[in-house]
Order: C-alpha cells, then sequence, then structure tokens
C-alpha cells in the first residue's frame, strides 16, 4: 500500500480573515515547508493567534485560498494537530486522555494503552498515568496534550502560547518536548511573545504586524538585524506585546 502524499507544503494565497468591519487577517500569502522550525511573532493585535487557528482549519478565511498539498481525508485520522495556551483536557486520568484521542484516531483497542504509555513516558508523565488529568499543575496539563500529540504523530503541529502562563521550570520542560518533536520529525509552526524561545526554538520568524506578513528571515537574523521598521520598534519594546 502506498504511503500518502505529505500534507506540506501549506500554501496560503491572500488569506483575508474579516470580523464585522475589522480585518485582522489582511492579505497574506506564503508557504510553509516540512523541516523548518517557523515562529511567528507580532504585538498584540497583529493576528497570530488567528493565522494559526485558520491554517488548522478552526476558522475558514473570508477571502483568499488555504490548501494542503495532500489534504485530509474526512473522517481519517488527522495528520495536524494544534496546542493552545490553556489546554482542553478531559475528566478521565492522564492515561486516558491519550488513550481516547486514539480511539477518535482509529487506532485498535489492543494497540492503545502501550502507545499511549509510551507518550507519556516521551513526556516525563508516566508516573502520573493514573491520575486525573485536571488536577495536574499547569506545566504537567501542557506536557499531557503533548503527550496526545506525540501518540498520534502527525506531521504538523501548531503551537498557541504554548508556555505563557507557565514558570521558567515547566517552560523549560515544554520546550524540550517541542524539540523531541521536531527531531521526531513533526513541522512545528509555533505562536510566542517570549523572545528567548523564539530564539531558542526557532529557525525562521515570521513577523505579523496589523493583520500582514511584513517580515520573514531566518531567526538569528530577524533577532540580530531586522529588516522592516515595524520589526526593529518591536524588538525594541516600541509596539504593544
Amino acid at each position: 500500500m502506498r504511503a500518502p502524499l505529505s500534507l506540506l507544503p501549506l500554501c496560503l494565497d491572500n488569506v483575508v480573515f474579516e470580523v464585522g468591519q475589522r480585518r485582522i487577517v489582511d492579505g497574506i500569502s506564503m508557504r510553509l515547508d516540512a523541516g523548518p522550525r517557523t515562529v511567528i511573532l507580532g504585538p498584540n493585535g497583529a493576528g497570530k493567534s488567528v493565522l494559526l487557528r485558520l491554517c488548522h482549519g478552526l476558522l475558514l478565511p473570508t477571502a483568499g485560498r488555504i490548501a494542503w498539498n495532500s489534504p485530509e481525508v474526512a473522517g481519517g485520522p488527522r495528520r495536524q494537530a494544534m496546542v493552545f495556551q490553556r489546554p482542553v483536557l478531559l475528566r478521565r486520568s492522564a492515561l486516558g486522555n491519550v488513550t481516547y484521542a486514539l480511539k477518535l484516531a482509529g487506532v485498535p483497542f489492543g494497540q492503545r494503552g502501550a502507545r499511549a504509555l509510551e507518550a507519556l513516558r516521551k513526556v516525563g508523565l508516566e508516573g502520573v498515568a493514573g491520575r486525573p488529568a485536571r488536577v495536574l499543575s499547569g506545566g504537567e496539563q501542557q506536557r499531557l496534550a503533548l503527550a496526545r500529540v506525540w501518540a498520534l504523530h502527525p506531521e504538523v503541529l501548531f503551537l498557541d502560547e504554548p508556555t505563557a502562563s507557565l514558570d521558567p521550570g515547566a517552560t523549560h520542560e515544554i520546550e524540550k518536548v517541542i524539540l523531541a518533536l521536531h527531531a521526531a520529525g513533526t513541522k512545528i509552526v509555533m505562536v510566542t511573545h517570549n523572545l528567548g524561545q523564539a530564539h531558542r526554538l526557532g529557525d525562521e520568524i515570521l513577523f505579523l504586524h496589523q493583520g500582514r506578513l511584513v517580515e520573514r528571515a531566518p531567526a538569528d537574523r530577524f533577532l540580530k538585524h531586522p529588516a522592516s521598521s515595524e520589526a526593529a520598534k518591536f524588538l525594541e519594546g516600541e509596539l504593544p506585546w
């Protein structure tokens, strides 16, 4: 049986998203390829989280086109995933949250337990497998959300400020998992407000301002020598975060 074609590249062609008279995403065209870790930066209200949701399919563009190289099959297992700032967890154990995700993906019953435990081990949560997910700490809950992702082996993972409300220790643990997912072959597309995190995790930066893609550059070059005045002001703290 021939393996399915890769989802990537993901191509956006003049994508617009409006709410009422407000244009939140304003004519963005870009292509996301496999490989580089992509970090999206920009001031508050730039459209970063909305762009992520458009790419993931949670929102539909008002105008323009979003197209995967090989569209997902309706009813089949999803090959892309998204983790939010506050993970949505079921009233089940940590293990139960992962096994349920595997059930929805069509994984046979007999394979779910071992696969879920392995995913928990990958994120350092095997010791709390039987604990209710909703009593875990904030960092543990976020790692559990990433364990669900790991168990499904998606080609693409969208991350919307996954460490925004976490302390440095929890943030470090999350970043380790993200790097491991990338090393395992998952394309990372991430929104963050943390410039240090953008430097640690990003290969390339997409900089948004007022709904437009103003600049795209390798992370080191962008953070040291931004090409646009908007990006320079943002890095100097002159634009609202």
